[in-house]
C-alpha cells in the first residue's frame, strides 16, 4: 500500500512538472524570437534597419499571414465544421463586451485625462485575435509532443482564422468612430465646412507599430478619416446640419408639386444622419489580404470537389497548396522579430498616465482572463462546445488573453486621435 502510494504520489509531481513544463516552454520560444528582433534593431546595434522591419510586415501582412489562413483553415473548415464552430464569433463579441464594460470601470477608478476616455475603453476592450494567437498556436504546437495532438496547428489556426471576421468588422465600425478626434480640436470655417487639420507626421518619424498590422494605413485616403464625423452630425449647430443634410423639400421647389406629400415622404433627419454615418464607415477595409484569404478558405473547404482538386497528397493542384505552406512556415518568426523590433523603439512620450496604463493591464490581462475561465466553462457545461475538441476551448480562452490588439495604435493614427493634445507622437501606445 506504501508502495502504491509512493508510486502515485511521484506521477502526480511527474505530471505536474510536464503541465508547466508545457505551458511555459511555448512562451520562452515566443520570447526568444522577440528578443531577438529586439536586438537586431534597438539603436545601439542597428544591425536591421527600421525600414526592413516595415518591409517585412509588409509581407507578413500581404503574404505569409493569408498563405497559413488559406493552408489550415481550407483543410480544417467543411459545412458541418461552420454549424459546429458558431460560438467562436459569438465568444469574441461576448469578450469584447466584457472587456467594454471592465474599460468603463478602468476610467471611473483611474480616472484618465478627458481625451482619453474612449481610448482606454478601446484599449481595454479588444484584445489581438489574429497575430498574436497563431503565434502563440504555431509555438505550442510545434514538435511531436504537443498536448493537442498531430492536427494541432492546422485546428488552431482555423479556429482563430474563423474568428477574424468578427473582430475586424467591430474595429472598421465601432471602434473606427470611437477613436475619432475630439471636436473641440477643429475649427468649423466657410460656408462647406472645411477644416484645419493638423499636417502628417514626416515618415521617417512614423512608429513601426502604425505598419505592424496594417501596412501603407495611413497612405490610404479615407474620406474624413480625420475629422470628428459624429461629433459634426449629430452635437453641430443647425447650420451646420444644414449644410451637411440638405432639406430634401428644398431640391423639389419650383417644380410645381404639393410641398405636403412630398414633406410626408421625407426621411426622418434622425435616420439620414444614421445613413451618412453608415456611407462613411470604412466597412470596405475588411477586405484585407488576411480576412480575403480566409473567405477563399471557407469557400474552397465547403466545396467537396474544389478541395479534393486543391489540397491533398493526390490533388492535382498540391503543389500549390504545399508552396503557400512553405511560405505560411515564415510566420510566426516573423511576426515576433517585428514584435521585437517595436519594443526597440521604445515607450515614447505618453500623457495616458500610469495609472491608467496599469488600469488597462489589470483589467486586460488578469480580471478578463479570470471572467473569460469562467463563460467557456458555462459554456461547456451548457454543451455549447464541440466535445473532446480540447483545441478548441484553448482558442476561446486564448480570446480572453491577449493584449491590446496593435491594429488599435494603427486605427488611432489613421483618425489622428488624440493629435491637439500629443504633440510629439500619433498615437500613445
Amino acid at each position: 500500500m506504501l508502495l502504491f502510494l509512493t508510486d502515485l504520489q511521484n506521477k502526480k509531481m511527474t505530471s505536474g512538472e510536464e503541465d508547466f513544463l508545457s505551458a511555459i516552454v511555448p512562451l520562452l520560444k515566443l520570447l526568444s524570437l522577440t528578443l531577438i528582433g529586439l536586438v537586431l534593431a534597438h539603436r545601439k546595434t542597428q544591425i536591421i534597419p527600421k525600414d526592413t522591419f516595415k518591409l517585412l510586415s509588409k509581407l507578413v501582412f500581404a503574404l505569409f499571414l493569408p498563405c497559413l489562413i488559406f493552408t489550415h483553415l481550407g483543410k480544417s473548415i467543411t459545412l458541418k465544421n461552420i454549424t459546429q464552430w458558431w460560438f467562436i464569433p459569438i465568444n469574441v463579441l461576448i469578450s469584447t463586451a466584457v472587456g467594454c464594460i471592465l474599460g468603463i470601470l478602468v476610467v471611473i477608478i483611474c480616472r484618465p485625462p478627458p481625451e482619453f476616455t474612449r481610448f482606454t475603453i478601446i484599449m481595454t476592450a479588444f484584445g489581438n485575435t489574429g497575430n498574436l494567437p497563431i503565434a502563440i498556436i504555431g509555438s505550442v504546437c510545434h514538435g511531436d509532443k504537443n498536448l493537442f495532438g498531430p492536427e494541432c496547428k492546422q485546428n488552431g489556426v482555423a479556429y482563430v482564422s474563423f474568428a477574424q471576421w468578427v473582430a475586424v468588422i467591430l474595429v472598421y465600425t465601432l471602434v473606427y468612430h470611437m477613436m475619432e478626434p475630439p471636436m473641440e480640436n477643429y475649427e468649423i470655417v466657410g460656408e462647406e465646412g472645411e477644416e484645419h487639420e493638423q499636417q502628417p507626421s514626416d515618415e521617417a518619424c512614423k512608429p513601426l507599430l502604425v505598419e505592424a498590422e496594417w501596412p501603407g494605413i495611413e497612405d490610404e485616403e479615407i474620406k474624413n478619416s480625420k475629422t470628428p464625423l459624429i461629433a459634426r452630425i449629430f452635437k453641430t449647430s443647425s447650420s451646420v446640419s444644414q449644410i451637411a443634410l440638405p432639406d430634401i423639400e428644398q431640391t423639389v421647389e419650383g417644380s410645381g408639386n404639393s410641398p405636403k406629400p412630398i414633406r410626408c415622404l421625407a426621411t426622418p433627419r434622425v435616420v439620414r444622419k444614421i445613413g451618412i454615418v453608415a456611407e462613411q464607415t470604412p466597412i470596405w477595409n475588411i477586405l484585407q489580404p488576411p480576412t480575403i484569404a480566409s473567405l477563399f478558405a471557407i469557400i474552397v473547404g465547403m466545396v467537396p470537389g474544389i478541395k479534393n482538386f486543391v489540397f491533398g497528397y493526390d490533388a492535382p493542384l498540391s503543389f500549390v497548396s504545399d508552396s503557400l505552406e512553405i511560405l505560411a512556415g515564415a510566420m510566426v518568426p516573423s511576426v515576433m522579430l517585428i514584435l521585437g523590433g517595436m519594443l526597440a523603439e521604445g515607450p515614447g512620450d505618453s500623457k495616458l498616465g500610469i495609472r491608467t496604463t496599469i488600469g488597462i493591464i489589470v483589467a486586460r490581462l488578469l480580471i478578463l482572463p479570470l471572467l473569460g475561465i469562467g463563460v467557456v466553462v458555462l459554456a461547456n457545461k451548457l454543451h455549447l462546445l464541440v466535445d473532446g475538441d480540447e483545441m478548441y476551448k484553448f482558442v476561446l480562452l486564448l480570446q480572453y488573453t491577449t493584449p491590446s490588439a496593435i491594429l488599435l495604435g494603427a486605427i488611432a493614427s489613421l483618425r489622428g486621435y488624440a493629435a491637439a493634445t500629443h504633440s510629439s507622437s500619433n498615437h500613445v501606445d
